[in-house]
Order: structure tokens, then C-alpha cells, then sequence
């Protein structure tokens, strides 16, 4: 550790709001000058070995997210950026991680400066045949923007998080969030009613009383009850955090708000040390978690996820959501399998197959290009909004495990993770994708040549050079 260069800035601004330090007690307890520290919180000198050990006995930070945490989730990025035609070669894989760990300012403003050039393309392809408004509202800027941020705090944001459990576990021990919340927006002033409702309604003020719709799911009731206390209760927590992260618009502000609120709610649902408790005792078992803690399935496998607090880490998952179009509207990974910036998802993932059979776990095992192997879970959650008429919102989930954890899941239990054939050929996306003989294919990888044969004999109208 000592010898590996470390920058590491965003994370020493969190940790000294956290403690509630001035740059200069701060700096006097790492053991470092003023200066210094300012060089290292602005990623313009790395993490001195002092400092780190410092940081590691008086904050339990745990060093090794410092040292691979945004560094691996650039280099991924980096690495699909770079498979565009518009290079002429890719670095090697090693100069990506050298610029990752060494100056991931200059990576973060590269892949900056792609994403707005692949917008440009977007919107100036839009205007010319009038098509791509998918592509368009993949590269809105500020949701982008919100979803890299949490992308890279690994998912989980520290001090919303114990703010969470606390409120959840006022003396310690998890009481009824339901009660929590209706006690705590009753000291904003604010009385809860259970009444019908319009089926897709789940709530609405109408002034000092919140109605909340009888007919709605009940995880759905109570996560959204949690989430309007956040807004009311823990505000300065949460513009406190936004400032921290410094977004470069308001409207990303204000995205950031909501998904904060949404965090807030999840972990006051499932606080921390219970759930992470539960999720080991059950072998990470949706449906019991889910019965444990009045949570949907949906709630409890991006809970799953979240679940990354220094010294008290869970296994480390991937969650994705998509709707019947294939579009991935919610996604995070803790594992090395990082999903597809530009372009649409493997379509040889079970998640897809998930709405052929609704109520059903469809497990998967599943081998990445790099290697890397998985077990794969995929459920639909289809959300029926309570009325004949009223329209079925569809989706489905998948969660995702790297093999050598798979044991602490009871979704392996019948599999033979042993055996290499029982392992189906993924990959992250079409357009980086280097295997030769996808039946599945939808474009060629954008950073191999192709040859056109004269006798075709597959399923494409091409070989890769």
C-alpha cells in the first residue's frame, strides 16, 4: 500500500465534513501541513503513507477503496470510451490504470469530454433523420451526472446512511417504520390519513394532512412515507451532502435531492447492521428479507447492493432494472461487471427472459469476456397499480454475484459452480464485445475490423478480423 500512489481527494473532503474538521484540525490530525492537505484533497498530490494509516486508526476508513475503488470503474470506462472508431488504437490496459490512479482528473474530464461528444453525434443525428430520442434520453446530462455520482461513491453515501439507521433504531433496536414516520411528520406538523385513492395515486398534500392512498402496496406506502420525512426531517443532511458533491447544474441538484430522499428511505426500511445481520442469516434471500423487513423484492435487492460501509462490507452485488424494451433505468455494481455507458445490455443476460416467466427466480450462471464468473439472478416486478383498468408498470430485476461469494447465496444450492461448461459466454455490450461467434449479436464491436465473406456460412453477415 505504501508504495502504490493513491489520489484520493474526494474521499478526505467527505471524511473531514463527516467529522465536522477545519481543513487545518484536519490536517494537524493527519499529521500533514495545510498545504499539503489542500494538494491531496485536490487529487494534485497523492495520500502521503502517514496519512493513510492515520486515516485508517481515527476514521476506519478502509484503505482499500481508496486504492481500487474509482480507479477499476474509470478504467472500464475509459477502456469502452476508447473502443470508438473515432481512436485510431486503444492504450494498453496498463497505461489506463496508470492515468486512473494518477491522475483521475484528467481521466474524469476525458470521459467528460466523451460523453459530450457522443451527445453532440446523438442530437445532430436526431436532427438530420429524426430518430435517436432513446439515445437522447440516454445522455441527458444531469441525470447522467447524478447517476455517476453514486456510481462512484460505491453506492452508498455514509452519512445518510447511519443517519438512516439511526432514525430506524432510535434505542438501538428496529422499531415500526411506519410508526417512525407518521411520529416524526406529525412534528412538522404534518397528520397522516389512510383513504381511497386513484389507482396509480400514492399519496398527496392537502394542506397539514398527507392522504395516502389505502390501496397501495404497503413497502410502497412506507418507502414513500420515508422519503417525505427525509425531505422534512433531514434537509440540511441533504443539501449538506449535494454540497459536497459539487454538481455542475441545478436541475442535477435537484435529481441528486430526490435519489438522496429515495437512499434515505431504503436504509431507514432496512437499516444497516439489522439488515446486513438478516442478509447473512438468510443466505441473502429475497423473499424471507423481504417478509423480514415489510420490503418489496425490487427494495431489498438494490438494499443488497448498497450494502459497502467501511469495515462492515456485505457481498458485493450487482443490481440492475430494465423495462420490456431492454433499457436499463436503474443500475450499480460493486462487483468488477460494470454495465454499458453508450449502447444497450448483453442480450443474453436472464434478466431479459424474466418477463417470459413472471413470479419466477431465474437463476443463471454466466462468464464475462475478462474471464470473470457469476451467478446471476433475475425476477420481473411488474407493478399493478390496484384497478382493472389502471396500467401494469413491467419490469425486472437482476442481481448479480461473483462466484467465490456465490456460496453465502442460497441461489446456488443445486449448482455446479464448478464445472466451466455450465457457465453461458456474456458480455457487457454489443459494441465492445470480442466474441467471435455471438448468435446474439446485434452490431459488430466497434474496435475490431471486420470481413465481409463471399460465402456466408452463420448467423452474420460478417467475421471479425
Amino acid at each position: 500500500m505504501a508504495t502504490q500512489k493513491i489520489y484520493a481527494g474526494t474521499a478526505l473532503r467527505e471524511t473531514r465534513a463527516r467529522a465536522g474538521l477545519t481543513q487545518k484540525r484536519f490536517a494537524e490530525t493527519l499529521g500533514v501541513s495545510l498545504p499539503y492537505l489542500s494538494q491531496m484533497e485536490n487529487n494534485h498530490r497523492p495520500i502521503s503513507a502517514g496519512a493513510l494509516l492515520r486515516l485508517a486508526q481515527e476514521f476506519g476508513i478502509d484503505l482499500t477503496t481508496l486504492a481500487a475503488g474509482d480507479a477499476e470503474r474509470m478504467v472500464i470506462d475509459m477502456q469502452e470510451a476508447l473502443a470508438d472508431p473515432l481512436f485510431d488504437a486503444a492504450p494498453p490496459l496498463a497505461d489506463l490504470r496508470l492515468a486512473a490512479t494518477n491522475a483521475p482528473v484528467l481521466a474524469r474530464a476525458f470521459l467528460d469530454l466523451y460523453r459530450a461528444h457522443r451527445e453532440g453525434q446523438e442530437r445532430l443525428a436526431a436532427l438530420d433523420q429524426a430518430i435517436g430520442a432513446a439515445g437522447q434520453n440516454a445522455l441527458t446530462t444531469p441525470w447522467e451526472e447524478v447517476r455517476d455520482f453514486f456510481h462512484y461513491c460505491d453506492n452508498y453515501i455514509d452519512a445518510v446512511d447511519r443517519a438512516a439507521e439511526r432514525f430506524a433504531c432510535p434505542d438501538g433496536q428496529r422499531r415500526d417504520p411506519w410508526v417512525l414516520a407518521v411520529e416524526a411528520l406529525a412534528r412538522c406538523g404534518i397528520e397522516v390519513q389512510l383513504t381511497e385513492m386513484p389507482a396509480n395515486s400514492v399519496f398527496r398534500r392537502d394542506g397539514a394532512t398527507l392522504l395516502v392512498n389505502a390501496a397501495a402496496e404497503p413497502s410502497t406506502r412506507i418507502f414513500q412515507l420515508l422519503h417525505l420525512v427525509a425531505l422534512e426531517r433531514q434537509s440540511d443532511l441533504l443539501e449538506a451532502t449535494l454540497d459536497l458533491a459539487r454538481f455542475r447544474s441545478q436541475t442535477a441538484r435537484e435529481i441528486a435531492r430526490v435519489g438522496m430522499a429515495n437512499y434515505f428511505a431504503g436504509a431507514a426500511l432496512m437499516p444497516y447492521r439489522a439488515f446486513l445481520s438478516a442478509a447473512r442469516a438468510e443466505r441473502h434471500d429475497l423473499e424471507r428479507l423481504a417478509h423480514l423487513f415489510g420490503a418489496s423484492l425490487e427494495q431489498v435487492a438494490h438494499r443488497l447492493s448498497t450494502l459497502q460501509r467501511p469495515c462492515a462490507k456485505g457481498v458485493p452485488f450487482f443490481f440492475v432494472r430494465v423495462d420490456q424494451a431492454g433499457t436499463i433505468t436503474k443500475r450499480h455494481s460493486a462487483t468488477r461487471l460494470q454495465f454499458a455507458r453508450f449502447g444497450g445490455a448483453c442480450p443474453l443476460w436472464n434478466v431479459h427472459q424474466a418477463f417470459e416467466q413472471p413470479g419466477r427466480f431465474l437463476r443463471q450462471l454466466a462468464e464475462t469476456p475478462d474471464g470473470m464468473r457469476y451467478l446471476l439472478l433475475a425476477r420481473d416486478v411488474s407493478k399493478h397499480a390496484g384497478a382493472f383498468n389502471a396500467p401494469v408498470r413491467r419490469f425486472a430485476i437482476g442481481l448479480g454475484v461473483e462466484v467465490a461469494e456465490a456460496e453465502g447465496m442460497v441461489y446456488a444450492d443445486g449448482l455446479d459452480l464448478t464445472r466451466p461448461r455450465a457457465f453461458e459466454p456474456i458480455g457487457i455490450s454489443c459494441r465492445i464485445c470480442p466474441r467471435p461467434d455471438c448468435h446474439q449479436r446485434s452490431v459488430p464491436p466497434m474496435d475490431r475490423p471486420l470481413r465481409i465473406p463471399q460465402d456466408r456460412d452463420g448467423p452474420l453477415p460478417y467475421a471479425l478480423a
